[in-house]
Parts: C-alpha cells; structure tokens; sequence
C-alpha cells in the first residue's frame, strides 16, 4: 500500500531535509502542494532536495519543473486541470464523487478520493462517504489500486482502508500536525 505525503501549503523551517527523511523512513512519494508558490519558490525547495529523491517527488502546480528535475509526476487539481503537452511522468489528479473515481481513473495512473475521513488539516471538512458505500464501492470495482484515499488519514487507518482495496493513503495532518513524525 502506497503512503503518500502532501506538503504543507507553507513554508517549513527545514522542510527539504524533513521531505527527504520521510522518503528515507518508507513514505511512496512527496506530492509538493504550494499553492501561493511561485516557480521560482518551487524550484527552490527542489533545489534543496537531492537528486537521489526526484522520482519520488510529484508536482501539483509549475509542471515545467517535472520535466526540468526529471520528477516522478504531476497531480492535476481546480487550480491546474490541464495536461502540459509532452509530458512524460505519471499522472494523479483530485476526485470528490464516486462517479468521477470510476471516470477519471480510467485515463490516470491514479487518483486522489476525497473526504474518505473527517479532514485533519481542515477544520469543517468532514468525510462525505459512509463505511457502507465504500464498501458498496470496493464491490463495484470502483475503489482499487488505483484510488488512493485523502482526508483525515492516519497510519492507524491504513489497514482499514487496504481492507476496501484503496491502492494507498495521501496525509497532510497526520504528518505536519505532529512534527515528531517526521
């Protein structure tokens, strides 16, 4: 099961060497998530992490610099919905809905479902799926390896979520609220 991090929207004192510890201690991949960043404050943080990482690192905004580090991929968003032209990377993007899981992921190497869980980095923002339409899900084939969950996971909540055949678990404020992880 993939274990993914989601950087927090802000700067971090020490943030690339915290990025490249969690790599080092089992974390899949990075998605570096900036949305008030600049290209030249992306570049920056890439600038600071060592090569040896770049294909564990997925961008979710200033796409060129995917094909400039060589990373692993993008994550297409609201904010950034369109495929660059001769991009060469894996491709994730953001789902709110069942129905746009079963499309969407059919085009993408994978996707990002969200609220599974009551949101840990957003206060308000509460899981919109029961246990039983996951479940109903997972029977339909639309949650598989391909569908990695978001919103309010937590490592305790990993097996849950590899028992409904998710591929994996993105966290934000399960690593950033509790610096000791990381």
């Amino acid at each position: 099961m993939k274990i993914i991090v989601i950087t927090s929207p802000g700067a971090l004192p020490g943030e690339a060497s915290a990025l490249c510890r969690l790599l080092d201690n089992g974390i899949t991949s990075i998605h570096i998530r900036k949305p008030d960043w600049d290209e030249r404050q992306c570049r920056q943080l890439l600038e600071q992490i060592p090569e040896q990482y770049y294909h564990q690192l997925v961008l979710h905004q200033h796409f060129k610099l995917c094909q400039e580090f060589h990373l692993q991929g993008i994550h297409l968003n609201k904010r950034h919905p369109f495929l660059p032209v001769h991009h060469e990377g894996t491709v994730s993007c953001s789902c709110h809905s069942l129905e746009e899981v079963a499309v969407r992921k059919q085009v993408m190497d994978s996707v990002f479902f969200s609220p599974v869980f009551d949101s840990i980095s957003k206060s308000g923002y509460r899981s919109a799926f029961p246990l039983s339409a996951l479940k109903q899900a997972q029977e339909e084939g639309i949650i598989d390896r391909k569908v990695i969950a978001l919103g309010g996971v937590t490592y305790d909540k990993l097996p849950l979520l590899e028992s409904l055949s998710f591929g994996g678990g993105a966290m934000l404020g399960e690593i950033w609220g509790k610096p000791d992880l990381c």
